[in-house]
Formats: structure tokens, sequence, C-alpha cells
């Protein structure tokens, strides 16, 4: 099986070489993350296998992901971009594509076809929800808590709305130090139906009431920047319940074993892929597209799949999916699209936090301050 996804690969990164032709490529490259266990998942599944049939090639990580758009418009201004490859949520690659500091791609001619054919376009689909996006994996943000917190007499915590249940949970939270998620769930449990909760987060008023609705919280809440944060938070009894990537909860509860659970209600799916900046060099840019063709190749993310609790982007990965590589369990079960997992789901809008991303920004760091 190893020596299949050997030659497997080897025909991809060949077909790769062909596309850039014969031009030069430089020897390194800056690959950009979010760090734990899911930049690891990229490392095992397409980094190293990469490194490994090119011997003359060097990797350095940089884990900036969530400064992305802030750091690419300072080194734009600059003149001077240091990343290679960047890996960002969807609604970020959107904000570089229309500002002109992630490159428009032809999906078709950059990313490898499916195994019977199939064009990239196709097999990725509507998840390719921009011109400079690449889809990677699709993840939710959602919410785990401690088993051995549950108050004595009541239910384990299955809505959404139990986080501002104070009363019935006692505890610390714990939530990202952004609008993103915890604007659409305050508006959930205000009252505002799922369908309309876009068109009232528009507005100034449905801003300010979403913002009243998590005051109701704020003093019991300990606010998070990296995915790592929750996990540790939960696993030393810091807080009862925490958001955070699923991937993120999975590996603190399978792997590490911790007494954490999932609560997988109005979980927020949304996509994670690569852009690449603009202003590389040829040779620059010419490794790039050969790491992307190899990385994002059918089994590849399939591969990577085995090592976190994110579903592959392709469709002609999903049926490739097995067990976890270590563990040996089934991933299926434990991905955030898995029927038991998605009754109730919210479906994050990228095009609306592209157009109003700045100026909530700007309102909820003001409330944090006051």
């Amino acid at each position: 099986m190893k020596l299949l996804k050997t030659l497997t690969a080897t025909t991809a990164l060949c077909a790769a070489g062909s596309m850039a032709g014969a031009q030069d490529m430089v020897d390194d490259m800056t690959l950009v993350s979010w760090g734990g266990a899911y930049q690891q998942s990229q490392i095992n599944a397409y980094a190293e296998p990469y490194m490994e049939m090119n011997s003359e090639v060097s990797i350095t990580w940089d884990e900036s992901s969530n400064e992305a758009v802030a750091k690419l418009r300072a080194m734009n201004e600059a003149g001077n971009i240091t990343w290679d490859l960047v890996d960002v949520v969807a609604a970020d690659a959107l904000r570089l594509c229309d500002e002109g500091l992630a490159m428009e791609v032809d999906h078709d001619e950059v990313l490898a076809p499916a195994p019977d054919g199939t064009d990239a376009s196709d097999d990725f689909g509507d998840l390719i929800v921009s011109d400079c996006f690449i889809p990677q994996i699709v993840y939710s943000t959602t919410f785990g808590y401690r088993t051995d917190m549950v108050p004595e007499g009541a239910d384990a915590p299955s809505d959404i709305c139990d986080v501002f249940d104070t009363e019935t949970y006692p505890g610390k939270r714990s939530l990202e130090q952004r609008p993103i998620n915890n604007m659409e769930w305050a508006l959930l449990c205000d009252g505002v139906p799922k369908d309309e909760i876009y068109d009232v987060l528009a507005t100034d008023e449905g801003q300010d009431q979403a913002l009243a609705k998590l005051e109701t919280i704020k003093d019991d809440v300990i606010w998070w920047s990296a995915g790592a944060d929750t996990p540790q938070l939960l696993a030393d009894g810091e807080v009862f319940m925490g958001s955070t990537y699923n991937g993120r909860l999975f590996s603190a509860i399978e792997e590490q074993g911790q007494p954490i659970a999932m609560m997988w209600d109005a979980q927020v799916f949304d996509l994670d892929g690569w852009i690449i900046p603009t202003g590389l060099s040829e040779e620059r840019l010419a490794r790039v597209k050969d790491f992307v063709y190899f990385a994002t190749d059918t089994q590849r993310l399939a591969d990577q799949a085995a090592y976190i609790s994110y579903g592959p982007a392709r469709a002609s990965s999903a049926p490739l999916v097995g067990t976890h590589a270590e563990l040996g369990i089934e991933m299926g079960p434990h991905m955030p699209t898995a029927p038991a997992n998605s009754d109730n789901i919210f479906v994050y809008n990228y095009e609306f936090w592209a157009d109003y991303r700045d100026d909530i920004d700007a309102k909820f760091q003001a409330w944090l301050a006051q």
C-alpha cells in the first residue's frame, strides 16, 4: 500500500512538473497555517511526503493564519512578501482576493484531476467559493464541555443556548475573541430565526442585539485567540464549556483521553484552504504550484483525514477516508458532516463576513474593551 501511494504521488508530481515545464524552482518555502493538530495533519499527509520525494526542498512553517489578512496587507505595502502559501478560512480568502493580495488561479490548471479524470473544479464543486481559494477541508466550530463538571441532576448540555444558561450550567465559558460565530449564536439564542440571522446582523440594531445577548455572559467568558486555547482551558478545568474547532476537540477527547464531550448543536460549517500571495517571483510561484498540485490531490486530502476529524474538500477523497493513523478508530463518525452530528448546523456566510468583517470587528473590539 505504501509503495502504491508513493507511485501515485510520484505520478502526480510528474504531472505537476510537466505542468510547470522546465522552469526553475526555489528549494525553500514558507507555509502559513494554524499550528496544533491541524498543522501536524498537513505535515504528516503531504508536506513530509513531498519533501521525501524532493530532498532538496525545505519547508518552514509560520503559525500566523489567524493574522493572515493584516500581515499580508503589511507585506504588500512594504513590497516584501515573505510567505509562499497561506492557509486561510474561506471568508479571509474572499477578502484577500478582493484586495488583490491573493492570486486568482485556474483550478483545473493548478490542481490535479480526480483519479477518474473528473476536473478539479467539478471535484471540489461549490466549495470553490473564490477564484483565489483552493479548498482543503470542511470543518466546524462547535462546543466542548467537561463531562465531570455537569451539575448533579442536570442533563449534559446539548443545545447551543445552554452556553447562555449560566443558572443551569454555571462556570466559565471560552469564546473566540472575534465576532464571527459568537454574533450568530447570540442572535439565534435571542429568538432570531436561523434564516434571518444575517439580515438582522447586517443592521446596527441587529449587531447591538447580538452584543447585548453576549453581555449576559461576558463576566463568565475567557476569550481565546488560538485554536489550542479552549482544549487547554478545558483540560485544566478552567472552563466548563468552550468553542473551538472540532478537530481540536477530537484530539483532546480521542488522542489525549480528556474528560470532554462534544456538543454539536448549531455547529458552524466552514471551509479552510490555501491562497497564493500575489507578488511571488516566477521561481517561487513554480515551486508553490508544484507543491499545491501534489498536496491537494485526491489521495493526499484523504490521507489528511487519517490524522484529524475534518472532511476532505474533494468529493473523490471521501470514499478513501478510513481509520485514524494511530488510534485505528473509524474517522467517519467523528466528521462534522456525519449524519448524527449534523442534525442542526449553521452554515457560515462567507460573503457576509467578507463585506462586514472590518466594521463589525471594530464594534466588537470596542465592546470588549468596555
